[in-house]
């Protein structure tokens, strides 16, 4: 039975129909090619997020120091001080004294980076973490400067993003190829029309399972299938500790008025809840039973985290009185390294300083350890730079495909037509198409709904009008043989 056989084109067409598959690539790559060309751009500027701020805060580390730095406690309060009003949310644990502090306070949902002389605590600069330039850019990536709304654009876009990486490769498998040309490589000189055709056919087949592993482990973060899965977690049982990473600017900001609402840790939370020498009928404790350490509290938490060389940014914040995970008058030193399975979090005592429990990344649930992996290399952080130049050149290959796509849509699209490929009849799902589409549905949310949402305007506006189903070729005919989209 020859390839081109006609027995063997209707058992295609009955489990995977051709023209559904290609109508659904057409509409997937017409769609979300601009959402792809923003999010390959944002993506992998974010890659070289330790670079880019290292580079802006130059002028911020190795500062000139004629003695030694101040207290820690001492960098805290003139930051508090120079924003009237707020609460600290974590202090910066330098691993070179003659860097300025980094101290983080809220203040009305605000989290306001504030960055203090480590000796003379004169304020060197204020700012906004969402107004530092890879916290925008992270927000265009995920949120299109939208919000929730723009969260879910984005995830709409990138479910369809998969519909078209996936249909892609079932159009291009080859069928009845003379050899690699085309199909592992592009045929050069011979035309535009070949050109365009195997730009985009070749690079989406080396590009595509990095393209999908991008699109998948940026999933945990997309607000509705994000929301979703600490739904399911949680349901399970599988939520057994917080969660580090957030499913929208939005969610950030509520947790963070619900801290400063709660009465969490203010001016004085760096001295320990009333725990220093200075502040001590605040506590109730009587003087005998101070500590022998007279520093503030803040303080002999640096010194005891300072030796440990945890994996940097290491961030001490304060016990806050909101409920949940948090509870607890306990302190916390972590690693907020962007390389996740580096992490690692201290629970330090209140009185004492010292570290009473420790909470490494292998003893996080094999859940949280997987999307872990998966979030440092969607970041470009689990294998250095070869991870960072490896997402740069996925991003390359997107915007590649989409531009490609979008340069043979244009030139071959019929006139006054869209130039979607012919729907199949009405009523008629091919099987293969249908467990698809089921599939599909139940694990991206968004792009169900939005598939149940074509399939109806389809069927009961679109096909309705002689105009618009001219325009979108809902005109269905039986084909006579297996077409092919190039």
């Amino acid at each position: 039975m020859t390839a081109s056989s006609p027995a063997l084109i209707k058992a295609r067409q009955t489990i995977f129909d051709y023209r559904a598959i290609w109508r659904w690539h057409f509409y997937a790559g017409l769609f979300c090619a601009p959402f792809v060309i923003i999010l390959a751009i944002t993506g992998s500027i974010y890659l070289f997020k330790p670079q880019v701020e290292a580079w802006l805060d130059r002028p911020y580390d190795h500062l000139t120091l004629t003695g030694r730095p101040v207290s820690a406690q001492a960098q805290v309060d003139a930051a508090l001080k120079a924003v009237p009003g707020s609460r600290l949310r974590s202090y910066e644990v330098r691993r070179e004294a003659d860097d300025a502090a980094r101290v983080v306070v809220g203040k009305q949902g605000e989290n306001i980076l504030v960055y203090v002389h480590p000796e003379t605590l004169r304020i060197l600069k204020v700012i906004n973490q969402e107004d530092r330039l890879m916290q925008i850019d992270k927000t265009i990536h995920g949120e299109l400067l939208m919000g929730d709304n723009g969260s879910i654009l984005v995830e709409l876009a990138a479910c369809w993003a998969i519909v078209m990486v996936v249909t892609g490769l079932y159009l291009w498998w080859p069928r009845q190829a003379q050899g690699l040309g085309g199909v592992l490589y592009p045929r050069l000189g011979r035309g535009s029309k070949l050109f365009w055709r195997d730009l985009h056919a070749v690079t989406g087949v080396w590009i595509s399972s990095l393209a999908l592993f991008l699109l998948l482990t940026g999933l945990p973060w997309a607000k509705v299938w994000g929301d979703g899965f600490k739904e399911v977690r949680e349901l399970t049982g599988t939520a057994v500790a917080k969660q580090d990473w957030s499913t929208g600017r939005a969610g950030e900001k509520a947790e963070a008025k619900a801290m400063d609402a709660s009465g969490g840790a203010d001016e004085h939370a760096g001295h320990g809840m009333g725990m220093d020498m200075a502040g001590m009928e605040m506590s109730g404790m009587d003087m005998a039973a101070a500590p022998s350490d007279a520093r503030p509290l803040l303080d002999r938490m640096v010194a005891t985290v300072h030796p440990l060389d945890l994996p940097p940014p290491v961030l001490i914040t304060p016990p806050s009185k909101k409920k949940g995970f948090n509870a607890s008058p306990d302190w916390t030193a972590r690693s907020d390294t962007p390389n996740r399975p580096q992490r690692v979090t201290l629970t330090l005592d209140p009185e004492t300083a010292r570290v009473i429990r420790t909470e490494g990344f292998s003893g996080r649930h094999p859940i949280d350890q997987v999307i872990g992996y998966g979030i440092a290399a969607h970041e470009g952080q689990l294998f250095g730079l070869a991870n960072q130049l490896l997402g740069v050149l996925t991003a390359i290959g997107l915007i590649t495909l989409s531009i490609s796509g979008l340069v043979i849509w244009w030139r071959r699209r019929p006139r006054g037509q869209l130039g979607a490929p012919p729907a199949l009849p009405e009523g008629r799902v091919a099987a293969g198409v249908g467990v698809l589409i089921v599939v599909f549905g139940v694990l991206l949310p968004v792009l169900g709904i939005s598939m149940i949402a074509i399939a109806l305007l389809e069927r009961l506006a679109f096909r309705h009008i002689p105009g618009v189903r001219h325009w979108l070729g809902l005109r269905s005919s039986e084909p006579t043989a297996e077409a092919h989209p190039y």
